[in-house]
């Protein structure tokens, strides 16, 4: 049995949904760093980098490049990171990601797990450079946790990112 829309209000709400969950998930993944957890070390990952991740790896064609820009300057602006560092990360990751959609022929979960690894190492270490030319003398061991941190919680994101796909998608 399908169904059908009776109004036009039922259809804007439909498209409005298949528009902006991805944008409004990653941009409530980033506001979870407001929360007020104190830890001495990095050790929670970057949920916002994650839901990114998750959305660019199963939607690759919902998320141009030029959509990094505005979400990692939010991201910036709410994570306390230096304006345009995540803007860049995040946006040069966008080029790699479209660079290899182009190449790889087929992925499945385990070879997304393994990009997206890759992916958060290159952040994680990202973020500690930056640090590093800002004037933090911290090495890069300090970092070791919240990379072993957000690679072992990006399945959990994904399964996460799913479930909003397929609600997102349903009729």
């Amino acid at each position: 049995m399908s169904r059908i829309a009776f109004n036009s209000a039922a259809v804007r709400r439909k498209h409005l949904r298949r528009e902006y969950v991805p944008v409004v998930s990653t941009i409530l993944a980033c506001l979870l760093s407001l929360l007020p957890i104190i830890v001495s070390s990095p050790v929670i990952p970057d949920f916002g980098f994650l839901m990114l991740i998750a959305w660019r790896l199963l939607r690759p064609e919902m998320w141009a490049p030029a959509l990094a820009l505005p979400l990692g300057l939010f991201n910036d602006l709410v994570g306390g990171h230096p304006i345009g560092q995540s803007m860049a990360i995040w946006t040069s990751l966008f080029i790699i990601f479209d660079i290899m959609d182009s190449r790889v022929l087929f992925r499945d979960y385990w070879m997304d797990w393994l990009i997206a690894a890759f992916a958060i190492t290159g952040y994680v270490f990202a973020d500690w450079f930056i640090g590093t030319l800002m004037g933090n003398s911290a090495g890069f061991p300090v970092m070791l946790p919240q990379l072993g941190a957000s690679i072992l919680a990006f399945p959990i994101v994904a399964r996460f990112v799913l479930a909003l796909d397929r609600w997102r998608l349903a009729r």
